[in-house]
């Protein structure tokens, strides 16, 4: 099959999947709030930022996640305006 809607939605690879669902069964808390569920899911959405800024040598805190793509689309357009002017980039990753 060749799937040409990748604008509407995109398959998830099959070992993303699994950590996925994973995560998502078993480290389900906020990782705003302070329960130990809550403070296990903030490590690991901490470890998530630094292996993806590693990737693309990024510092951790220059790396956000969001729910979807209106809110990055967003964030992209509305953060991008706050960058100081010089030396500033904005970097876009498509799905390859």
């Amino acid at each position: 099959m060749i799937y040409l809607d990748h604008a509407a939605t995109t398959p998830v690879h099959h070992e993303v999947a699994a950590i996925m669902c994973d995560v998502m069964n078993n480290c389900f808390g906020n990782p705003s709030s302070p329960y130990a569920i809550g403070r296990e899911a903030k490590g690991l959405l901490e470890k998530a930022r630094k292996e993806v800024a590693g990737l693309i040598c990024a510092r951790p805190e220059e790396i956000f996640f969001t729910s979807g793509g209106t809110e990055s689309d967003n964030l992209a357009l509305w953060g991008g305006c706050m960058l100081p002017s010089k030396g500033a980039a904005l970097i876009s990753l498509p799905h390859p």
